[in-house]
């Protein structure tokens, strides 16, 4: 029997000749090419050391196309070999490894080429044949850094870069990566500085040869460098050394306020009261201030990858909103890289992780993230507490957790491989990272008043992540083993209460975290003084209210399901140019907001769609809502507690 595609084909042919179109010495050899043998299957990685040390050469002294060149030389046997591109990178929790960027790829022995086929089913799988008497390969490529954002988050510019090791590095299949040993060698464009966790083992000019490091090490150890660079050393004891690496566009955002300096410090001491341990021989935060590179956070075992705005320092008042990034990438040496759930541990990066426990993982670091930034005064209690309202607002506006549960939403990074959605609150983001703060508040107060104040969640921190000070082997958990701990620190049926609150569709918001800390959520009008110092044009929400957010030109960024604007037609992909007659600004529909409630007249907008102007009326008359903590008096402080430096 043939199937369907070969009759067309027999078919075709046979009308062919019945117009003379082929001739039978052209049918006989259109019989279709010999099969192409399948390559070889993808050797499973086994805990063996790999024979030898790969070299690794990367240059990236073009800073004008931006381009990255990579030489790899290879010890080999004769034999079938598979390099591997990384795939599932720590910290993603989807397999996101850029793939695309990977081009000019050259693969020689003895000077000699050899070719190489890419796997028919996993892209990132290069087979190669390698031929007897040859002991080591010579692999060529670039990689190819994005230069629009549309190409993916921008990491390179003429004035700093944001390497990681695992865009710029084949590795060969069958071994677990920290079996694999890398010499990583690393060239500089004229007149760069560099930060790392890396070991450096000398400089030969703009060239730095770092210590030879197994491979997974080197994918945790990501570099930035740059023009203007300066290192402040945050260390609270000689036993305890961190620092803070900031490249930044310009020397004058490298100007740090003794203000923002001491709470950087800060930082660093109350991590360390926290959880009493570290598991870093040094630790580096890695801070780019750019308006050129793209944001970041990103966790690593002995630093991180943190990206934000030029004015970070210089304009500090304004950044209060996102003060948390570097407690939460900080957090993550402890939560995520130390321990880490035992099915996010993977042999190496091409065997896919499972992410049904990222409401630990980053829920509980989102928590902390939050709360060390409050200890250590980087953000005042009361702006902790109207950041936590916003977080419950937010979710008592998303109408998605009705049909989703928590627990579902830790495959949304795979799921949407973090693009952009349309409707967020139906569709739900990530909400494990926010809920997960929600239900975490909730566990801690709830330890407070069971052991009326004699145990907290910190105790959980010390005996989950305190344990085995300075070593740097990943310790994975199970659920079971969280819950066992918490039982340890304080009896309760915590079983039920992560199974009610993560897994079990759970329409309502885990609000309890606040009234078992001594406050509740309420709505006014009254804008909280530290956020009327941001940047109008980097947007406004009107969340709560109208049910959508708006930026500085009047562009929608998003709008709620079932919402006040959804009801009224208004979608994501809309500007507003007018609001009640005169043009649009976010303090005027702001103020319009504040009329309507003390009027029965409608909220008039014009709206443009592709070529189209709309007339819009909102029946709106409900004010702001803008979401606070309101102290209820006579019951315990316990949050005021949670957020008070120790």
């Amino acid at each position: 029997m043939i199937d369907s595609r070969s009759r067309w084909s027999a078919a075709a042919l046979s009308a062919g000749l019945s117009l003379g179109l082929f001739s039978h010495a052209a049918v006989a050899q259109s019989q279709g090419p010999k099969a192409v043998p399948l390559p070889p299957p993808i050797v499973a990685p086994v805990d063996t050391p790999y024979p030898g040390t790969i070299a690794l050469h990367v240059d990236i002294t073009d800073t004008v196309h931006r381009v990255i060149d990579v030489h790899e030389t290879i010890p080999v046997k004769p034999g079938q070999l598979t390099l591997l591109y990384p795939q599932w990178i720590p910290g993603n929790h989807s397999p996101t490894g850029p793939i695309s960027k990977l081009a000019g790829l050259f693969v020689t022995a003895n000077g000699k080429p050899l070719t190489w086929v890419r796997d028919r089913v996993d892209v990132f799988a290069f087979h190669i044949d390698v031929p007897q008497g040859v002991s080591e390969i010579e692999v060529n490529f670039q990689y190819l850094t994005p230069i629009r954002g549309r190409e993916g988050r921008i990491t390179f510019s003429s004035k700093l870069i944001d390497l990681s090791w695992n865009t710029v590095a084949l590795y060969p299949a069958g071994h677990y990566s920290r079996q694999i040993t890398f010499a990583p060698t690393l060239k500089l464009p004229e007149g760069w500085k560099y930060a790392t966790a890396l070991e450096t083992a000398s400089n030969d000019g703009n060239t730095v040869h770092f210590k030879d490091t197994t491979f997974n090490t080197l994918v945790d150890s990501p570099l930035y460098a740059g023009v203007n660079y300066k290192r402040v050393d945050l260390s609270t004891s000689a036993e305890n050394k961190v620092f803070l690496d900031v490249f930044a566009d310009t020397p004058e955002e490298l100007a740090i306020s003794p203000e923002a300096l001491q709470g950087h410090k800060n930082l660093v001491e109350q991590a360390a009261k926290l959880y009493a341990s570290h598991h870093y021989d040094h630790y580096d935060f890695l801070l780019s201030l750019s308006d050129t590179i793209g944001g970041e956070g990103l966790e690593h075992h002995q630093s991180s990858e943190d990206g934000t705005r030029g004015n970070y320092f210089t304009e500090w008042a304004a950044g209060v909103g996102g003060r948390d990034l570097l407690g939460h990438e900080y957090t993550h040496s402890w939560d995520g890289k130390f321990r880490r759930p035992a099915d996010l541990w993977t042999p190496n990066f091409n065997v896919p992780m499972q992410d049904d426990l990222l409401w630990v993982y980053e829920g509980m670091t989102q928590y902390y993230g939050n709360v060390l930034t409050a200890r250590a005064g980087m953000r005042t209690p009361e702006q902790t507490r109207d950041l936590f309202a916003a977080v419950a607002a937010g979710f008592e506006i998303s109408p998605g957790r009705k049909w989703r549960p928590l627990v579902d939403t830790t495959n949304q990074p795979t799921v949407s491989q973090r693009s952009p959605v349309s409707w967020v609150s139906w569709q739900r983001p990530e909400d494990y990272y926010t809920e997960g703060l929600l239900i975490w508040l909730d566990a801690d107060t709830k330890i407070r008043e069971l052991s009326n104040g004699q145990k907290s969640l910190d105790d959980f921190a010390k005996l989950f992540y305190g344990v085995d000070n300075g070593s740097y082997v990943t310790k994975t958990y199970t659920l079971e083993d969280v819950i066992a701990a918490l039982n340890t620190v304080q009896p309760y049926d915590w079983k039920t209460f992560l199974q009610t609150r993560v897994y079990d569709l759970h329409p309502e918001v885990p609000e309890n975290g606040f009234t078992q800390g001594g406050y509740k959520l309420v709505y006014n009008d009254k804008v909280p003084d530290w956020q009327k110092h941001g940047d109008p044009m980097r947007g406004s929400s009107f969340a709560t209210s109208l049910g959508l957010s708006v930026m500085g030109d009047g562009s929608i960024g998003s709008v709620w399901w079932d919402s006040v604007a959804f009801k009224a037609g208004i979608t994501p992909d809309m500007q507003i140019i007018g609001v009640n007659g005169d043009t649009f600004s976010a303090e005027k529909l702001k103020a319009a907001v504040l009329a309507a409630e003390k009027s029965s007249d409608p909220i008039k907008l014009v709206l443009k769609y592709d070529d189209k102007l709309l007339d819009v009326a909102l029946d709106y008359h409900g004010g702001l809502r803008i979401p606070h903590l309101e102290r209820v008096d006579g019951t315990p402080a316990r949050l005021d507690d949670i957020l008070a430096a120790k």
